[in-house]
């Protein structure tokens, strides 16, 4: 049986709709909370790697509070090098991206433009120039996805641009042969989602202003649902591509 290996950096960003498709295909869910101290797993061939989002950042790799982040770049890097399958989700997907010789820097907005998250629903669609099309013909209609980020990314050169949003070209990309990264949260259930907008709500209101919080729970019933089918697609083609 395949080893599913997720790699965790707060309580609140878990597995969510990942849970699920992990059971569904049998594979073996060992979860590494590198917050609390977990050593990372030694790689074995057919492990598969999930890395999961944070509010921490790549600007934070040297601060004290996040010594694991070294380690876990040095990882990704040989995760890669033995052609792992990887998917990185928001945090995860920046520490891909970096990983690979990328960087990030403050998502902008507003005029005149000033650093200016990305949080709500809002569409991604299909960049013209991605390759993949097993994941460009699931986005061929634009697909409302969650935003929850500060930062956009800069790809490596390398990289195939897969998917974009109005806001961040830098949505959703491929590295190598069998490594994902998304900026956006597809794998929200919405317990995690009310819990997110409880936790973080300065981040929120930065991002949406005073009703940050009413804007969220309304999007949240309006698309939660609604989109459920198609992010599991999605999911599902990812784990599929992933697993080859």
């Amino acid at each position: 049986m395949k080893r599913l290996l997720v790699l965790q950096h707060l309580e609140r960003e878990g597995l969510g709709l990942l849970s699920r498709i992990a059971q569904e295909r049998g594979l073996i869910v060992s979860i590494f909370r590198l917050d609390l101290g977990d050593s990372l797993p030694e790689l074995a061939k057919g492990d598969l790697v999930l890395i999961l989002g944070g509010p921490m950042g790549i600007r934070d790799i040297n601060h004290p509070s996040f010594p694991w982040l070294l380690d876990e770049i040095e990882f990704i890097k040989e995760a890669l090098n033995k052609q792992v399958g990887i998917i990185g989700i928001c945090l995860g997907a920046q520490l891909l991206a970096y990983a690979s010789g990328g960087y990030v820097e403050a998502l902008l907005g507003g005029t005149p433009p000033k650093p200016l998250p990305e949080v709500g629903w809002d569409t991604v669609s299909k960049s013209p120039g991605a390759k993949t099309d097993s994941l460009s013909s699931l986005l061929a209609v634009p697909l409302p996805v969650l935003h929850w980020h500060g930062d956009r990314i800069l790809l490596p050169s390398d990289a195939e641009l897969i998917a974009s949003s109005s806001r961040c070209k830098e949505q959703f990309f491929k590295i190598g042969s069998l490594a994902y990264g998304m900026q956006f949260h597809i794998e929200i259930e919405d317990e995690m989602v009310f819990k997110w907008i409880e936790e973080d709500s300065d981040f929120i209101r930065s991002g949406l202003g005073v009703d940050a919080r009413f804007v969220l729970e309304e999007q949240q019933k309006e698309f939660g649902d609604s989109t459920l089918q198609s992010r599991l697609m999605l999911l599902e083609k990812l784990f599929d591509l992933i697993s080859a």
